[in-house]
């Protein structure tokens, strides 16, 4: 009998148990100005359902009236430039080194796990 290998993929969607212990204190929070209309939780919940489909923003499936793709687009956008995503990364496998969860011959980083269809140039 052969058995099948599983691998874990990207959540397209996190509890909200999980983001305020795992990733809300990585995100960068309003300071000043209008806070949104919805929670930070259902926000980046959108951006996670974009980057684990690959949808276009505009397609959003988004609850009527709810928010707009726009403004998903541009927490997206900001917790990209000030370094939200870099410190959510780096705190999760620093918490996973910690608890000798990490395991490092399982990570391919660097796409050297990609097939080259064409192979190498001289």
């Amino acid at each position: 009998m052969k058995t099948q290998k599983v691998y874990n993929r990207l959540p397209n969607q996190v509890s909200r148990k999980e983001f305020n212990r795992f990733i809300a204190p990585y995100l960068s929070h309003p300071v000043k100005g209008r806070k949104p209309k919805v929670s930070l939780y259902k926000i980046f919940n959108y951006v996670l359902h974009v980057l684990s489909t690959g949808c276009q923003w505009r397609e959003l499936p988004i609850r009527k009236n709810e928010i707009s793709w726009q403004v998903v687009y541009k927490w997206h956008n900001r917790w990209s430039k000030d370094g939200s995503f870099l410190n959510l990364l780096e705190g999760t496998v620093h918490a996973l080194k910690v608890g000798y969860k990490l395991k490092l011959q399982k990570i391919h980083g660097d796409a050297t796990s990609t097939v080259a269809k064409k192979g190498v140039r001289a």
